[in-house]
Parts: C-alpha cells; sequence; structure tokens
C-alpha cells in the first residue's frame, strides 16, 4: 500500500507512462507521432530526446570544424601553431587553402550524430528511472548525483561508438594526405593497424569524455537552477523561447567549465592518434611517455582558449538545439522539480 502512494505521488509529479510497451511499437508510430494519452516519458519520449540529441551534436560538432582543426594542430605542433587561435586559421588557410580546415567534416558530424543519440538520449533514460525509483523528494535532494550517474553511464555507451570516428577525424586533421574521406580513412585505418588502430584513443576519450559529460550535465543543470531562481520562476512557467535562453546560457557556463576539466586528456587524445606518438608498447605506456614529453602544465593549457572558445559555444547550442528539436517534436523536456515549493 505504500508502494502505491510512492508510485500515485510520482505519477503525478513526472507522468510516468503506464501504457504498453507494444501499443507504444505499432508500425503507425513515428517520430512526430504523439505520445498516448497521459503519457508525458515513455518510448516515443526516448525516441525523441535520442533524435534531438543526435541532431544537436551533429549540428555544432560540424559547424565547429575549423575550430577544431585549429585547435588540433595547435596539440599536435605546438612549435608550428604557436599564433593563437586566429593566427592558427590564417597560417592553415595561407598553406593549405580555406578547404583544410573542413578536414574531418564528415567522421565529425556522423560520429557526433552516434555519440549524441546515446549519450542525449541515455542521460534522459537513466535520470527519469532513476527519479521514478527513488521518488520525488530524494529525486530533488540528490539530483546533481543522479546527473552525474546518467552522465557517466550515457557517455560510455556512446564513446564506443565514436572512438573509430574520432580516430580517423585525428588522424585526416594531423595529416592531410592520409585520406580522401570518411569511407578511405576507414579502410586505411583497417588495413594499417586492423580494429585496434580504431580504439588506440578509447583510455583516453574515456578520460575525457566522461568527465567532461558528468561536468556538462551537472553544471547545466545546476546553472540553469539557479538562474530560474534569480527569475523567481521554473520551467513549467516560462515561454519555450525563454526557456531555450535559459538552455543556452547555462550551456555557456557548463560548456567552460566541462572544457577546463577535459583538456589534459583530450591533448592526450589528439596525440596518442598521431602515428608514431608515445612510442612503442602498450596504450598507456605510451600515453604515460606522451604525458612525460609534454609536461604537466602544457598538458593542461596548450590549446585551452580556442577549446574554451569551441567547447562553450558548442554546449550552449547543443541544449539550445535540443530544446527546441523537443518542442519541435512536442516533447516536453524532462526537470526535477521541488516537491515543497
Amino acid at each position: 500500500e505504500i508502494h502505491s502512494v510512492r508510485k500515485s505521488s510520482l505519477s503525478s509529479t513526472i507522468h510516468i507512462s503506464s501504457t504498453p510497451f507494444f501499443k507504444m511499437n505499432q508500425p503507425k508510430s513515428v517520430l512526430l507521432a504523439p505520445s498516448p494519452a497521459g503519457a508525458k516519458y515513455d518510448f516515443m519520449y526516448y525516441l525523441k530526446g535520442a533524435a534531438a540529441g543526435g541532431i544537436c551534436c551533429s549540428i555544432t560538432h560540424g559547424a565547429l570544424t575549423p575550430v577544431d582543426v585549429v585547435k588540433t594542430r595547435v596539440q599536435l605542433d605546438p612549435v608550428k601553431y604557436n599564433q593563437g587561435l586566429i593566427g592558427g586559421f590564417r597560417q592553415i588557410i595561407a598553406e593549405e587553402g580555406a578547404m583544410a580546415l573542413t578536414t574531418g567534416l564528415g567522421a565529425t558530424a556522423f560520429g557526433y550524430f552516434i555519440q549524441g543519440w546515446f549519450k542525449f538520449g541515455g542521460v534522459e533514460v537513466v535520470k527519469i528511472n532513476m527519479a521514478e525509483y527513488l521518488g520525488p523528494e530524494k529525486a530533488w535532494e540528490n539530483k546533481t548525483g543522479i546527473y552525474l550517474l546518467a552522465a557517466a553511464a550515457a557517455e560510455f555507451v556512446a564513446d564506443i561508438f565514436l572512438c573509430p570516428l574520432e580516430a580517423v577525424r585525428i588522424r585526416s586533421v594531423s595529416d592531410p594526405e592520409f585520406c580522401d574521406g570518411l569511407a578511405d580513412g576507414f579502410v586505411k585505418m583497417a588495413k594499417q593497424e586492423g580494429l585496434m588502430g580504431f580504439y588506440a584513443g578509447l583510455p583516453p576519450i574515456l578520460c575525457k569524455q566522461i568527465p567532461y559529460t558528468m561536468a556538462k550535465f551537472a553544471v547545466q543543470g545546476a546553472a540553469a537552477d539557479a538562474i530560474y531562481n534569480g527569475m523567481g520562476s521554473s520551467p513549467d512557467q516560462v515561454s519555450k523561447g525563454t526557456g531555450i535562453g535559459v538552455s543556452l546560457a547555462s550551456g555557456v557556463i557548463a560548456g567552460v567549465a566541462s572544457a577546463v576539466i577535459s583538456h589534459p586528456a583530450d591533448t592526450l587524445l589528439s596525440k596518442v592518434n598521431k602515428a608514431g606518438a608515445g612510442g612503442d608498447g602498450p596504450m598507456m605506456t605510451r600515453l604515460a611517455n606522451i604525458a612525460n614529453e609534454i609536461g604537466f602544465w602544457k598538458l593542461c593549457t596548450v590549446g585551452l582558449i580556442p577549446r574554451c572558445v569551441m567547447i562553450g559555444t558548442l554546449t550552449a547550442g547543443q541544449f539550445g538545439i535540443f530544446d527546441t528539436v523537443m518542442n519541435t517534436l512536442g516533447a516536453s523536456k524532462f526537470h526535477f522539480t521541488n516537491p515543497h515549493a
């Protein structure tokens, strides 16, 4: 009986669906279809969240490919590319032409669509189901922990799919003559290095992306709550346009924080995918060799400013586009709510 009361209370707060799964999976169910009556967070909601995540990550990472090319070059060869972000743009255009700034665009757009699908979709699945399990009060009290756990779990799965595409992208940026596109890059890497060549960067990509994503969602959630508190309002009390504005502002804050936290691992990832970097031997030995060669200070600071610009813009764009796509698809994004407010 206690369980029934608790579940009823939770359902009235976040409207967890009780619609049978087989009804949500009928052939007529499509991405633009509304959820069944009374069902707010159901299978179709998660599908829409995954699609919105894929779209927002693909667009933002693809649009910032030129910045990422400069950042990667600075990390790989700081002696040559030592003129900052703007100077790096000019240097690459002068030496290789403007099209060099689009190197790796295909791998970036496709890879981050897949990553965004699993990351944003996974976060929604985990945090809503954890909120259902804990109940409204405990979910509100532990929302930061829920964000961190949901982000870590979702990012781990997403990175398994992202890593091969990121390896091809970095190799093509570090060596513009390596391949003529995504498909060609996959074939060449497979022939030269085998399957493990695609996952050479998995340890550093996990070390980069998991802390980055944990900070990204936790900080964005906290920043958005602070902004709404400052406005004396809540997500369900403001217009869609205002909600997107809050997502953009909190996204900038989250982006800069997560960029600083994950930058050392990002530098290692850029280096380890360069042919011959770190010498021979096991992956952890190569990573240790690279870290010793660079030094701790440079590992944390080389390329940091362009990365903060890139990730701050990118993260704000992701949350803004995510909310826009969700609104377009007729889905209302889940927010933790204070049961005592």
